[in-house]
């Protein structure tokens, strides 16, 4: 299992300025191949300065979730140290 990219990634206007919420679609490559699933994620800045990270999917996905979910958030945090995440 292999997070490939996150492509078509939509900020949603949320007015609380700590909270960043993201639409788009991850290409993974599982057992059968590369595959695409729509997600939804948030990144919440804490106080602290820590980033909490929150993924959804909205399809059903035929792996287990914890790894997926795991590189995902890798993924995530990388981008938006990066600042390539859509404003």
């Amino acid at each position: 299992m292999k997070v490939i990219a996150i492509k078509d990634l939509v900020r949603k206007d949320v007015p609380i300025y700590y909270r960043l919420l993201y639409t788009g679609v991850a290409e993974i490559e599982l057992n059968k191949g590369p595959e695409n699933y729509r997600i939804d994620f948030s990144i919440e800045i804490k106080p602290t300065g820590q980033r909490e990270i929150n993924v959804s999917f909205l399809d059903k996905v035929d792996y287990p979730l914890i790894p997926v979910v795991k590189e995902l958030k890798t993924l995530i945090d990388s981008m938006h140290e990066d600042g390539t995440l859509p404003d």
